[in-house]
């Protein structure tokens, strides 16, 4: 396989930064280098399986809206996929790009897996970096769900996910979607921990091994958190901030995802993210007192990039096309 044909691009007018990106060291033969996922919160679930968060400090989670990260548990990273996908990610279009077209993780996809606001990859996957953060969970379960031939076998939830009785009056919802790939996993019929056939498989993916969308939105898991979704949300064209770094969300890309027929999309906006950084408000002297924050808010209203749902109806039934 000429593997420049498929990581490219032939015509740099789109990604226009092949030569700072990653994947580019595969061109150039180093392809057996596996990112390391930077992960600080290896003591923290290790005290919660010795002692469960007292119920008032679940409510308070809940309140915040991250009971449901606290629900999903810690799931062990497969570093040899998150590799070969962060090679196919791209800062340019904030999007993974696959034979069988482009897709992204949208704040659907967020909302579902850990109902909270989480940061993606985040930035340009340079060359020469050997380790990688950011909501790495999320990333792997969003690749899970959709891409059959990396699909494991699911085993016994390892995390109770029904609803939390408090008492007769007091009830704590059940576990989100991303609960459910906390449980022993099986690759009987996939594989793992091998980044050169995991790259292959993405190489050479087919259409009908991709699953644009994956959530049966009657069952159970995902009703629990029914009344935190927002569709409106899930289409909006914005920018993901988490201090320093800047991700923007385009659903306008991947509108097969949200059950639409997927036009071309405009030629996307590469400036420079620190930026945008700096035109929102975000610095590296950002304050978190509450007159910060207006200060953010005011200089938000005024940024680059507004706020804007996308205004596209859905095709038929809604199903793929």
């Amino acid at each position: 396989m000429d593997r420049r044909a498929v990581y490219g691009p032939r015509d740099g007018t789109v990604l226009s930064q092949q030569s700072q990106h990653r994947s580019d060291e595969i061109l150039d033969g180093d392809i057996d280098e596996v990112l390391q996922a930077k992960r600080a919160d290896g003591k923290f679930w290790r005290n919660l399986r010795e002692q469960d968060l007292p119920i008032r400090v679940q409510q308070i989670l809940h309140q915040i809206g991250f009971y449901g990260v606290y629900r999903c548990g810690r799931i062990q990273y497969d570093c040899h996929l998150i590799t070969a996908l962060v090679e196919r990610w791209r800062s340019e279009t904030h999007s993974f790009h696959f034979r069988v077209g482009e897709a992204t993780i949208t704040l659907q996809d967020v909302q579902y897996a850990s109902a909270v606001a989480l940061l993606l990859l985040g930035g340009t996957i340079e060359k020469g970096k050997a380790a990688i953060g950011g909501a790495l969970q999320l990333v792997q379960i969003w690749a899970w769900s959709r891409i059959i031939p990396l699909c494991p076998g699911l085993g016994a939830p390892r995390v109770h996910m029904g609803p939390h009785q408090i008492d007769n009056n007091r009830v704590l919802p059940g576990a989100p979607y991303g609960a459910m790939w906390n449980c022993e996993h099986t690759f009987t019929r996939t594989v793992r921990t091998t980044v050169r056939v995991i790259r292959d498989i993405l190489d050479e993916m087919q259409y009908d091994q991709f699953i644009w969308q994956p959530y049966d939105m009657e069952s159970n898991v995902i009703m629990a958190y029914a009344g935190n979704f927002n569709p409106q949300l899930w289409r909006s064209i914005c920018p993901l901030i988490f201090y320093a770094i800047v991700e923007m969300h385009h659903p306008e890309r991947v509108l097969r995802q949200f059950g639409m027929m997927q036009n071309i999309p405009d030629q996307p906006d590469t400036r420079d993210m620190s930026i945008v950084r700096a035109q929102i408000g975000f610095c590296s002297t950002y304050s978190t007192s509450l007159d910060g924050k207006d200060d953010m808010t005011r200089s938000y209203k005024d940024n680059p990039f507004p706020t804007e749902e996308i205004q596209i109806e859905d095709i038929g039934n809604g199903t793929t096309t």
